[in-house]
């Protein structure tokens, strides 16, 4: 006769009713993680491009400024 671990029983049972057994694994938190890499990627980017294009930027609101009455 083959021996089962003691919590296969349950798993069956709850398995037969349609319901699981809530996993111990956590993906909320990976998630987190990935989307925080994204932003960090965007502001890296966004860095490089206003280092990137400073002097025509200021010169686009001085332009500006100097139009105002």
């Amino acid at each position: 006769m083959i021996k089962l671990p003691p919590s296969t029983g349950p798993r069956v049972a709850l398995a037969l009713a349609g319901l699981t057994i809530p996993s111990l694994r956590r993906d909320e938190g990976q998630t987190f993680v990935e989307y925080a890499m994204i932003l960090a990627l965007i502001a890296v980017a966004m860095v490089a491009a206003l280092t990137f294009l400073h002097d025509q930027i200021d010169a686009k609101y001085s332009f500006i400024a100097n139009r105002i009455p």
